[in-house]
């Protein structure tokens, strides 16, 4: 199998993965800023390290994958004060929200979660290492703040130099910061924040700035220097950057040996944003498709690249799905592992090794699909089931998928079979043309039926 070769926003270039320690791989992700429901670019963030996740399980490594919550920031702040509740009570809501908009996706479990207010001890101690390090000042409005120019090698992830990064900096109305390009560390607390928003510290009551969230809850969990850190490409500057000169300030060796960052989503090739009115929660989008419909949606997309979201190419996904689904529904499936040494498992290893090649590898399944549909193999049947599990597709009975498409409830299917049974008994009778108009109606309403032998009639999702 070939080695597995991972794009590094570090290097701008892909490496090999060799991990830090032989066997075992430890990963930090940036999660959710927890104050409203996920949308359709949470779902692409987390769905692209699940199967990162997945496939470095797959190759054998024990994983120690971190993906944080931020559970304290100005939004949750100003959205709890809206609502007329606590932080707590908000941020507790969304958190569940987010649990089950994962869990319906598929979307692994990392196997820590740590919230950002459970770490303020660690976060207090990070600040005071970069203070005794000459990299964090307390400036005369209270709020303890980096000094980028201090840190020798800032913009190395982004690829930013400092005189690029002051010639496009706005107008700082903190007069308190020694350069514009220094960022807050610790904020001072305000009167008008509520109390549960405060933490005392030696610089006096206030609470932490995002960055070093992320700095001090990966390091508490994965150590000074571990293998992978990944997020959205729009957390490359400042967030990602920032926690480099923040976990190097401190510990004066390498933070992050691979830095990965998935692609943008667009809505119709245009950005998407609640400003345009095309922004679209996860729960939006599950009213109308199949989970799994938008799982392969996401996965088929190589991580890297921009997903362009529309309906029609969810549809197209749905039809594309339901294609590997059928090559299933007839024939005897056992359960089974992968076995990588079949051709199609080691051109599926080839893709996922190089660079996480998603697209790739869903095309084998559709070459493994037409192979089951030519010989009804069982082996074969078998090999398509286990290469989509690696990608969490293909899990579930293809009859109740091809049937239901997880949007048809129990009074639909009953109407269904109802309109079966009338088109059989005027098949029996002969009268044809209401046989005909039967199958017509069903058709307009996105029901196949498919005529077996021995007189049964099945039927699916178009």
């Amino acid at each position: 199998m070939d080695e597995l070769q991972i794009y590094n926003s570090l290097t701008r270039s892909k490496q090999v993965f060799i991990p830090i320690e032989p066997g075992k791989v430890r990963m930090y992700v940036c999660g959710m800023t927890i104050y409203d429901y996920c949308h359709i670019g949470h779902a692409r963030m987390m769905m692209s390290f699940d199967i990162v996740y997945r496939w470095l399980k797959a190759l054998g490594y024990e994983v120690t994958y971190v993906r944080n919550i931020t559970d304290i920031d100005d939004k949750i702040i100003r959205r709890a004060g809206e609502n007329g509740e606590t932080i707590s009570s908000l941020t507790a809501r969304f958190t569940q929200y987010m649990h089950e908009d994962t869990q319906a996706l598929g979307i692994l479990p990392p196997d820590h979660e740590p919230r950002a207010t459970e770490y303020v001890q660690e976060m207090l101690e990070l600040i005071g290492k970069l203070e005794q390090n000459g990299l964090a000042y307390q400036s005369d409005d209270g709020d303890v703040n980096y000094s980028v120019r201090d840190f020798e090698g800032y913009g190395k992830l982004s690829g930013k130099s400092l005189d690029d990064l002051r010639a496009g900096e706005r107008v700082d109305i903190n007069t308190g910061k020694r350069d514009p390009l220094d960022f807050v560390l610790w904020k001072s607390a305000k009167p008008e924040e509520p109390e549960e928003a405060k933490w005392p510290s030696k610089w006096g009551v206030g609470r932490p700035g995002w960055h070093i969230e992320c700095s001090a809850m990966s390091s508490k969990l994965l150590g000074d220097h571990f293998d992978i850190h990944g997020g959205g490409a729009d957390l490359q500057f400042p967030h990602h950057e920032n926690e480099i000169a923040q976990s190097e300030g401190a510990s004066h060796h390498p933070f992050v040996n691979y830095w990965m960052h998935n692609g943008f989503v667009r809505v119709d090739n245009e950005k998407m944003s609640k400003s345009l009115g095309n922004f679209f929660t996860i729960r939006d989008v599950l009213q109308t498709y199949d989970a799994e419909v938008l799982r392969f949606f996401i996965v088929r997309s190589h991580y890297r690249s921009p997903l362009n979201y529309s309906d029609a190419h969810l549809n197209d996904a749905r039809s594309a799905l339901t294609r590997l689904y059928t090559a299933l529904k007839d024939v005897d499936v056992q359960e089974g592992p992968v076995n990588w040494e079949e051709a199609h498992a080691v051109r599926f290893a080839k893709a996922m090794n190089d660079d996480f090649n998603t697209p790739e590898a869903v095309a084998v399944l559709f070459d493994l699909a037409n192979e089951v549909n030519r010989t009804h193999s069982p082996e074969m049947a078998r090999q398509l089931k286990a290469l989509g599990g690696v990608l969490g597709l293909l899990e579930r009975d293809p009859r109740q998928f091809l049937k239901g498409d997880g949007s048809i409830d129990a009074g639909e299917e009953q109407w269904i079979e109802q309109q079966i049974q009338a088109r059989l008994e005027a098949r029996k009778a002969k009268d044809f043309a209401t046989a005909d108009r039967i199958r017509g109606e069903l058709l307009e309403k996105g029901i196949v039926l498919e005529d077996r032998p021995g007189g049964k009639t099945e039927w699916r999702r178009q």
